[in-house]
């Protein structure tokens, strides 16, 4: 017996700085969400975030959606795609209306949406969102939905997300030269969100962190919308590299390594156990690369193995140095305090056996490894951390929120909050979560 009809179907490409990703998701005529083909690759021409090498991008881009155009059986035109790098910010812009005591129709929230516009404030950077996160009545905030109530003001919080224009015009260009149109750039947090936060944690207060390649994204979402989102140029790759450099290694043996031996966690028979650094069936002078010549790893046995009590070492320190910058990103938005909520880690970085302990004792708050939600069709490979931010774009391209710009004119006098007025606003909202 057939299953439910497909309707409506999505494609997305997350572009890593180590897989370039494709997913092409279906919603049945039941509304479920499916999974139709997903594929990745290796990544090419894409370096912290940035695309680097314009030819080589596109390339990787376009094997990697004929890939899933093949597991899935289909072909796109256009596709969704996933913005980690580009200098991600994002900031809360607030405006109100006044009402007059009646009624609020959606004739006022269409007006209240459009005057909004006015107030986004590019600042000379490319504007990927202007989303409305929550309304207030009369200042009181998280209003979900303020039709049928009574107010003397109507007002809203927009949540804006920026990026530096010329490396989000650089994404779309690759994706272009691969012969696919797009949709629109969501910047990943916000497909991570949809894809590892239920609706209470969004709600209550959490902070979500996204450990790419080379890219770490901080953001902390609460009310239902995101308060703030900061990068970090650090990544899993930085401990790849810290590995190669220590044991006198190649990448490929470091990445091995710490793929199937690593962990954030030292236990006390590390000092007693040998990790060899060759890949099975490869002996201590075989595989010769670029910068190994087939010489034993620094600080190996005549067996080319390596204390693993050494490869711990090298993994917690570099992930104590990336610990200490995410934790001044949260504090500088405002999570702290005996109220900041739990934290959830994803992306890649985020499979290092034990970081989940790890975190949670160095920044003192419940921690949680974030997972794409059982979809059906998802494959087991790619129900990771790894591949989140994939399936949250499939997730935020079914839902496609309403972002501001695409509100019609009408006409309302607005009062825009500025200087200390704004400051004081957005504190408000952040004290009423943490």
């Amino acid at each position: 017996m057939a299953g439910p009809r497909i309707i409506r179907a999505f494609a997305a490409i997350n572009i890593g700085s180590f897989r370039i990703s494709a997913m092409i998701m279906g919603e049945d005529e039941n509304g479920a969400m499916v999974v139709l083909g997903s594929s990745h690759r290796k990544s090419e021409g894409v370096k912290r975030g940035y695309i680097t090498e314009m030819r080589a991008a596109s390339h990787a881009i376009r094997q990697a959606v004929e890939k899933a155009e093949q597991n899935a059986g289909t072909n796109v035109s256009s596709v969704w795609i996933g913005c980690a790098g580009a200098g991600l910010y994002s900031r809360i812009a607030s405006v109100e209306i006044a009402i007059g005591g009646r009624r609020i129709e959606d004739d006022d929230i269409e007006h209240l949406l459009y005057a909004a516009r006015d107030h986004i404030q590019p600042d000379g950077r490319m504007v990927l969102h202007a989303q409305p996160a929550h309304y207030t009545l009369d200042g009181a905030h998280g209003i979900a939905n303020p039709q049928g109530l009574h107010a003397e003001a109507l007002g809203v919080d927009i949540h804006v997300t920026l990026a530096e224009g010329a490396p989000v015009k650089n994404l779309i260009e690759a994706v272009q030269m691969a012969h696919l149109e797009v949709e629109a750039v969501v910047a990943s947090p916000l497909a991570s969100a949809y894809a590892c936060l239920s609706p209470e944690e969004r709600d209550l207060g959490v902070a979500l962190i996204e450990i790419g390649a080379e890219v770490t994204n901080v953001s902390v979402h609460a009310a239902g919308m995101l308060l703030g989102l900061t990068s970090i140029p650090i990544g899993s790759n930085d401990i790849t590299d810290a590995l190669a450099s220590s044991f006198g290694i190649r990448r490929s043996q470091a990445e091995r390594l710490k793929c199937v031996s690593g962990s954030a966690m030292s236990s006390p028979t590390d000092h007693r156990e040998m990790i060899p650094v060759n890949a099975p069936g490869e002996g201590p002078g075989e595989g010769r690369g670029e910068g190994a010549g087939g010489r034993l790893a620094r600080g190996a046995d005549e067996h080319n193995r390596i204390p693993r009590a050494e490869l711990v070492a090298v993994v917690t320190e570099r992930l104590s140095s990336l610990t200490g910058e995410i934790h001044k990103s949260l504090k500088s938005m405002g999570f702290s305090g005996a109220r900041s909520g739990q934290v959830v880690l994803t992306g890649g970085g985020a499979e290092l056996h034990g970081i989940a302990e790890f975190m949670q004792a160095a920044l003192g708050r419940p921690v949680r490894i974030g997972k794409p939600p059982r979809l059906q069709g998802l494959p087991e490979a790619h129900a990771t951390p790894g591949f989140a931010t994939l399936a949250g774009l499939g997730l935020y391209a079914a839902d496609d929120p309403v972002d501001i710009r695409s509100v019609g004119p009408s006409y309302q006098p607005t009062r825009r909050y500025r200087g200390m007025a704004l400051i004081n606003r957005v504190f408000q909202a952040v004290r009423e979560y943490f």
